[in-house]
């Protein structure tokens, strides 16, 4: 027997000798199961199931880039460029009383790359017609152009309101707080400056009517400023006329007060011409009677209306729809009021919506 047989057979002998252990099992962990994202169309298009709920989700918003025209606009230069991002989050789901819906609406300026900011545009919740949190009010509605001026300075307020709704007829009450409103005030005989009559945190109640009847379609909003003591009432109505739709508006104001505070009284028309399927031109003219002009959130105005001036602004906007999505905007406005010089503002706007 050969070297080579003696080692074979001295390993089997130890291999027969020596106690087999079983090498540890590899065991393959199994993979989660994957939810796929499926559609919900119990809402409208767009929405979503949120995976592993019943909650239906819709991503949408926009793109803005603009061009503002105007004296002293950008500061010490009469243009100005700025940009908008804003983000839509809607959830809906069913209950016991329907569509529980909430709303948060993200959105962020850009004057340049250093003045930004980033906003809560809106953030409300929706029941059985309840609606509560911060969002836009009826008076920040309009006519299609740009040339009307008959909302509010500030339209978002943290509200809470009950709208009842059927298919073409709306009605509905809400308290608003208007923090950040406007304030009436009288001259100080000393300073000579206006002097608030009140501050925040005033409250104030309004309602809005509206609705549809064949080619016409109409609301009636009005408001009541509390702490101010003073209201305002306003109407609106469109219908289509030949290859456009005419749109007329009036509005009163008892006083100064939040719910608007530019004019006693004033009326506005527009007629939005349907050129092409794509192309809208919308010619505007609004008079206003005891003009005091515009006011910004939180400004201290004239307690009434006594001694103002008249004004008239006419106005011209275009909109075109380059593609699907892609939209291209152009408005100038002039303003000539009897007390005040006069002046003509515009924008250039591309805004492409998802």
């Amino acid at each position: 027997m050969n070297i080579r047989m003696v080692l074979l057979a001295s390993a089997a002998a130890f291999a027969a000798s020596t106690p087999v252990l079983a090498a540890d099992a590899i065991v393959a962990a199994e993979p989660e199961p994957v939810e796929y994202v499926r559609v919900c169309d119990a809402y409208g298009t767009g929405y979503f199931y949120i995976p592993g709920t019943e909650t239906c989700l819709k991503i949408e918003g926009y793109i803005r880039f603009q061009v503002n025209v105007g004296e002293d606009v950008g500061g010490d230069s009469d243009w100005d460029a700025v940009t908008r991002g804003q983000v839509q989050f809607t959830a809906k789901s069913d209950t016991e009383y329907g569509p529980l819906t909430g709303v948060i609406v993200m959105q962020f300026n850009a004057d340049n790359a250093t003045d930004q900011d980033a906003i809560l545009d809106s953030a409300y919740l929706d029941v059985a017609g309840f609606r509560a949190g911060l969002f836009y009010s009826w008076w920040d509605d309009g006519l299609s152009g740009e040339t009307d001026d008959i909302g509010s300075v500030v339209t978002l307020h943290n509200s809470i309101r009950y709208q009842y709704e059927s298919g073409t007829f709306y009605a509905g009450l809400s308290v608003d707080e208007l923090e950040d409103g406007v304030y009436q005030g009288d001259v100080d005989p000393v300073t000579g400056l206006l002097v608030p009559n009140d501050g925040p945190n005033n409250v104030g109640v309004a309602f809005g009517v509206g609705g549809t009847a064949g080619a016409f379609s109409y609301q009636v909003t009005g408001g009541w400023d509390v702490d101010n003591e003073d209201g305002a009432i306003r109407a609106m109505g469109t219908v289509d006329i030949g290859p456009g739709t005419l749109g007329l508006a009036a509005v009163y104001s008892s006083g100064p007060n939040s719910y608007y505070s530019t004019a006693e009284w004033a009326v506005a028309a527009e007629y939005a011409i349907k050129a092409t399927d794509k192309l809208k031109i919308t010619p505007g003219v609004q008079y206003y009677a005891n003009y005091i002009g515009g006011a910004s959130a939180g400004d201290t105005v004239p307690s009434d209306y006594d001694g103002a001036g008249d004004a008239w602004k006419v106005g011209l906007t275009v909109d075109y729809q380059i593609v699907d999505n892609f939209y291209a905007k152009a408005s100038v406005q002039y303003l000539d009021p009897e007390d005040a010089d006069d002046s003509t503002t515009g924008y250039f706007r591309l805004q492409r919506s998802f």
